[in-house]
């Protein structure tokens, strides 16, 4: 079944319906958050950008985590060549993310007028190191799959 959605997902069937089931799973966890926040909003007093960066936040990174635990992203990875080869692009990769991002970060910085060097150097390695590790947590899961089902 096509929707409007179908462009984010990937070709693969198998990826597609395990992603919807994320997605899915993200909803209903996001829902139960918000029935929380709003009792809770009845006893505390709280801001509405929080409320909504925060169930936003609660989508996004549930939906992230259960992607990334899954151990479907490299489907092509079971021999120990293969895995000590994909951690070097995965290296690479995050390098050249992470030089990409501190340069964005760093024009950003400059147009705002807030131009601090430790937060360039800061935000640059965190994302880099984020990233690194996000991919090799996917990439291990991956591996240690596909290789008990060889």
């Amino acid at each position: 079944m096509k929707s409007w959605i179908s462009f984010l997902m990937p070709e693969d069937e198998y990826k597609e319906k395990k992603m919807l089931y994320f997605l899915a799973e993200g909803a209903v966890v996001l829902v139960l958050f918000l029935g929380m926040i709003l009792i809770i909003n009845h006893f505390i007093a709280l801001d509405t950008e929080f409320m909504l960066f925060a169930g936003i936040a609660v989508f996004l990174l549930y939906t992230l985590a259960r992607y990334i635990m899954s151990g479907m992203e490299y489907a092509e990875i079971a021999t120990k060549k293969q895995y000590k080869r994909e951690i070097k692009a995965l290296i690479s990769n995050s390098a050249s993310f992470a030089m990409i991002y501190a340069l964005l970060y760093l024009i950003y910085t400059i147009i705002s007028n807030n131009a601090s060097w430790y937060e360039f150097l800061v935000m640059g390695i965190n994302v880099g190191v984020i990233s690194f590790l996000f991919n090799l947590i996917s990439l291990k899961r991956s591996y240690k799959k596909n290789k008990e089902l060889l």
